[in-house]
């Protein structure tokens, strides 16, 4: 696939439906021939994972002998009751034959209902004829081995067909975890997660594996049957599908690891630092000298005595008179605490 999904297709290839009318096939019959390696292709340039056809392809197949009627009868697929008219057997002893897994399908559909319809290619039928060792399967009674797998439930053909679109899509596949998508395509999801562990490898495994057959929309009745049809189902199927997928995403991930998400780094979160108090200021920033002379010591009582906020209001029934300075009743108020107090009389 081009790394640029805008890129024109390359002029000397051709979408595959326009192959189909130039080689005179059915759609149907042009994709099951690519499946069989009867047509080569090549990826899209133009991207989405489809393939074309090159014109030097079809140039090749029109110049092979009895073209077209050669290349439809190699792709030429039948059903189970066209399948037993080829063998000139009953459909019961042809459906017993495909369900023992000696008839391999290499398609299959639904009918209107619902019901799936193997198809077998014509040209594996006739020489399964031409074996002599098969006559006895064609002929007389089976044989009581297989009778007795018949009787058990034995189906091989779901299994057969699975085995057989896993080759188509390994061959398809172009590297490493294309192949690791090829063989988890028949695997569940529980498989594989118990298989490929890391979940940035499974998410890009998923991206290379194949979608069942479209038989209708995702979810609907034909879709679900289809994925029941691809998943495999016997334990022993299921073990060596765990083995393989282990080994191919051993090499895929040598190859080229499973893309992961960068490492973003996340800033921390801003936080408010408490910066330190400054100290408060001191208010005294030296000794003082103790006042020697009496003018001194008054002018250091009275800046020392505490001052209302307010002046107080003088109440008196008289007429106004003058109120004595600040410094005056400082003076006063520290001359009578420092002057001689008379001792009270003793009372008798």
């Amino acid at each position: 696939m081009s790394a640029n999904t805008f890129d024109a297709p390359r002029r000397d290839t051709c979408a595959p439906s326009r192959a189909a009318r130039e080689l005179g096939l059915k759609r149907a019959e042009l994709d099951l021939a690519v499946q069989l390696g009867r047509i080569r292709t090549v990826p899209d340039e133009g991207g989405g994972g489809g393939r074309r056809v090159e014109h030097v392809e079809i140039d090749r197949l029109r110049a092979q002998d009895g073209f077209p009627e050669s290349l439809k009868e190699r792709v030429w697929a039948v059903g189970t009751a066209e399948g037993a008219a080829l063998l000139d057997i009953p459909v019961g002893r042809f459906t017993r034959l495909a369900r023992l897994g000696l008839l391999v399908p290499v398609a299959f559909y639904l009918n209107r209902y619902r019901t799936v319809v193997w198809l077998y290619l014509a040209e594996e039928l006739r020489q399964f004829v031409s074996v002599p060792e098969n006559a006895r399967l064609l002929k007389g009674r089976t044989p009581e081995t297989l009778r007795g797998q018949l009787a058990a439930g034995v189906d091989l053909r779901a299994r057969n067909w699975r085995g057989r679109h896993m080759g188509f899509l390994l061959r398809q596949a172009e590297d490493p975890w294309a192949r690791a998508g090829a063989v988890a395509a028949f695997l569940a999801s529980v498989e594989i997660a118990d298989v490929v562990k890391d979940p940035y490898e499974r998410a890009h495994l998923n991206r290379f594996r194949p979608a069942p057959p479209g038989l209708g929309v995702p979810g609907s009745a034909p879709a679900q049957v289809a994925e029941r049809l691809m998943t495999a189902r016997d334990a022993d199927e299921i073990g060596w599908l765990r083995s393989d997928l282990a080994h191919l995403i051993e090499e895929a991930r040598s190859a080229a690891p499973a893309p992961r998400p960068g490492i973003r780094r996340v800033e921390p979160p801003f936080r408010m630092v408490a910066r330190p108090i400054p100290p408060m200021a001191r208010t005294v920033t030296g000794p003082q000298e103790e006042p020697t002379s009496l003018p001194e010591r008054a002018a250091r009582a009275s800046e020392s005595v505490v001052r209302p906020t307010t002046s107080p209001v003088v109440r008196s029934h008289g007429p106004a008179q003058r109120a004595p300075s600040r410094s005056a009743r400082g003076l006063r108020a520290w001359l009578r605490r420092r002057g001689p107090r008379h001792a009270e009389p003793a009372r008798v």
